[in-house]
């Protein structure tokens, strides 16, 4: 019998798939094998060739890597399995609420399994060929099975939630949903860093010193107060450097990697620092939270609507009962909007990037900024020159050269 979602589901996997590749493909249409004239003054000879083959090689990785789940969620709906799968667990269970969570977790499981492959194979063949791992094989694992168990136990009560909310209330259960969801984002915002980075990385609040004391008065001068600065051993892990900053209330925190103190000098990092507070008093992260609120509000709406829709079910040879089943179908025909919707936040994420540079840019520390983009660039071998359309789609901050040259 012919159903409609059933191809629907099909086309979707086929055409965003290869929406993807294409997408891929014209990003390597600004790969150069001379230095374009506008990065001369960024990067060196050496410099631009080395991140063009680290570019090259996270290209190959990625195509593998994508096509591989490509095949193998495509096997999943051709020749059925989710519903097999959700048949052996029913002629072994007869709770609903456990199937589904069983369900949920042996899919989780075999994802889990099937990353750990290319998880190792990007550690330690290319960061470590560009010099970025600094793990051993023993910490790898360590934090492989540490992300799987926090994964699973966070989840396992969440899904319990939300799933024995929907058996009870069935109709208004998406509204119960959305708060549930919203008020764990919102748990995460706010304790995020004291009690999920701990368990990887050791953080110690910043000694008194020169840094400290300058960025005291920096956050004196800018009226924001601050006295939680925190540096992670981030070394540990890689040499990348990065910051980010926490809020929520009277919870602001600030943690610097320790490879960002080592390669940037005082002057850059309260460049770095000034951009972030000015994310914070502009309500940047606030506006991004609140529209991931209404991000999740649509889509539970959406789920909802559809939640009745029988030949939704059937395209995955279920019947109405597999819930479970229903959602992964739902979330593959969510697929465009999804889309859409990842656009829109990375528009506005981007707008607010380039006003938190340009306030920084007011407060006297535009050329330390620059100082600082040009030389984490350099150290994370950066793609200076993104397609277009690449940037358009997948970028939630504006390339460094557009950001310099704002600044300039």
């Amino acid at each position: 019998m012919f159903n409609l979602y059933y191809y629907l589901i099909i086309s979707f996997i086929l055409i965003f798939f290869t929406f993807d590749k294409i997408v891929d493909y014209l990003n390597t249409l600004n790969w150069s094998n001379k230095i374009p004239e506008e990065l001369n003054w960024i990067y060196d000879e050496e410099k631009y060739f080395k991140s063009q083959n680290y570019e090259k090689d996270k290209y190959k990785f990625n195509n593998i890597k994508s096509i591989f789940e490509f095949l193998l969620l495509l096997i999943f709906f051709i020749f059925w399995w989710f519903w097999h799968l959700d048949t052996i667990i029913r002629n072994n269970l007869e709770n609903k609420l456990l199937i589904s969570l069983v369900f949920f977790l042996l899919l989780f499981f075999i994802q889990f399994i099937f990353s750990i492959p290319f998880a190792y194979y990007f550690n330690f063949v290319i960061e470590e060929k560009f010099w970025f791992n600094k793990m051993n094989k023993k910490l790898f694992f360590i934090d492989t099975l540490k992300s799987f168990l926090i994964s699973i136990i966070i989840w396992w009560w969440i899904l319990t939630l939300l799933i024995w909310i929907y058996q009870i209330l069935w109709i208004n259960f998406w509204i119960i949903w959305w708060i549930i969801i919203t008020s764990f984002s919102l748990f995460m915002l706010l304790f995020y860093s004291t009690l999920i980075v701990p368990l990887f990385n050791k953080q110690e609040k910043l000694k008194d010193s020169e840094l400290k004391t300058s960025i005291i008065n920096l956050s004196k001068k800018l009226w924001f107060k601050i006295n939680n600065i925190y540096i992670i051993d981030w070394s540990k892990r890689s040499s990348k450097a990065n910051a980010y900053f926490t809020w929520f209330w009277n919870k602001k925190r600030i943690v610097l990697y320790d490879t960002l103190i080592k390669d940037l000098t005082n002057e850059e990092l309260l460049a770095v620092l000034s951009h972030e507070i000015w994310h914070y008093k502009k309500k940047h992260t606030l506006q991004m939270f609140l529209f991931s609120i209404i991000q999740t509000w649509l889509i539970l709406f959406l789920l909802s609507y559809f939640l009745w829709s029988k030949d939704i079910a059937s395209a995955l040879n279920s019947n109405e009962t597999s819930f479970h089943i229903w959602l992964i179908g739902f979330f593959i025909l969510f697929t465009p909007l999804n889309l859409i919707l990842s656009i829109i936040t990375n528009i506005i994420s981007r707008k607010n990037e380039y006003q938190a540079d340009n306030y920084t840019k007011e407060n006297w520390f535009w050329e330390n900024l620059i100082n600082a983009l040009k030389k984490l660039s350099k150290n994370n071998l950066s793609n200076l020159n993104p397609h277009k359309i690449y940037e358009f789609i997948h970028y939630s901050h504006p390339s460094v050269l557009k950001r310099i040259n704002n600044l300039k």
